[in-house]
């Protein structure tokens, strides 16, 4: 059991800190420009197939460099000559103009590199065991991963609070004309944070792409579950993307891992259900069938008492 305990939070640890590196970039953008990207999960996507396609001619660690810069500046051009023409007319505009880019990119994978999983690996640097946890070999990439992610928090709260660039951006979220009038170009900010965005999208990928699937149902797997850490988390804080996601993490690797349904715990107490209980079927489920519906659950249940998300300001 105890094993068991620390194995699965482990994962559930390497998995929080995954979602955080995809949702982290749709935060960014939402804070600073207000802007639900939808087509978010498909710069992660574009970003592993990047980093495939770079790892097999040169190697999996210039790809780590080059593969998000690719995706920024991809990213940074869709904002420079297509969202910043909708912007005029609103967020439903907005909307709908990231979800056709999202399924764009969908088809434009498909065409390039095929509807079939790519043979993405993880580099034969990091293809070691670290550690062993009890009898459960810990691999040396799960923990690059781990230190990934904590580096880009750490990095993107230093540059946003502490300094003279964070300092820049976020005054053209709430005071546009006046950074304008200070001789910065606002739109340029626009663009770079959408590019930014994007490529923390894309690194994750690059991290992901070879633990998980590179493949391209790889963005709709993810794509619902970052909205759902967003706005748990609360629209706009990087603190409750970063909280939300690991709850999500841990909670959901949890029932993957124990698999009891509502009719074992009854049993342990000495009430027994039979197969003539009303809704059998409901309460016979294991626990592990039901963990694909954890996230969306607890994100109703958050609108329902906290609308504004863990860390968000009160809409």
């Amino acid at each position: 059991m105890a094993e068991l305990i620390s194995v699965a939070a482990l994962n559930g640890l390497v998995y929080g800190l995954l979602l955080f590196m995809l949702s982290s970039g749709m935060t960014l953008i939402f804070s600073m420009m207000g802007v639900l990207n939808f087509a978010h999960a498909s710069f992660y996507m574009l970003g592993a197939y990047f980093a495939y396609q770079i790892s097999t001619a040169i190697g999996f660690w210039p790809a780590l460099l080059i593969a998000p810069l690719a995706v920024a500046l991809l990213g940074a051009g869709i904002e420079r000559f297509g969202l910043r023409r909708v912007h005029q007319y609103g967020h439903v505009a907005e909307l709908l103009f990231t979800f056709g880019v999202a399924l764009i990119l969908q088809e434009l994978v498909m065409i390039i590199w095929g509807r079939f999983a790519k043979p993405y690996v993880v580099p034969e640097s990091l293809a070691f065991t670290a550690f062993h946890l009890f009898s459960t070999g810990v691999p040396a990439y799960r923990l690059f991963m781990m230190a990934t992610a904590v580096a880009m928090f750490v990095s993107l709260y230093l540059v946003l609070a502490r300094t003279r660039t964070g300092i820049i951006i976020q005054a053209a979220v709430t005071h546009p004309q006046m950074v304008g009038m200070l001789g910065h170009d606002v739109p340029r900010i626009y663009s770079l944070v959408f590019g930014l965005g994007c490529g923390m999208a894309g690194l994750a990928g690059v991290i992901a792409g070879n633990t998980f699937s590179t493949a391209p149902d790889m963005a709709a797997l993810l794509g619902g579950i970052v909205f759902v850490v967003v706005i748990v988390g609360g629209l706009g804080s990087l603190t409750g993307a970063l909280v939300a996601s690991l709850l999500i993490g841990v909670l959901q690797t949890f029932m993957l891992a124990t698999s009891f349904s509502a009719v074992d715990l009854l049993a342990s107490v000495g009430w027994t259900l039979g197969p003539e209980t009303p809704l059998y079927e409901l309460w016979s489920m294991k626990s592990s069938h039901a963990a694909p519906l954890l996230p969306y659950l607890l994100m109703v249940l958050m609108l329902a008492w906290r609308p504004q998300g863990l860390f968000g300001r009160r809409l």
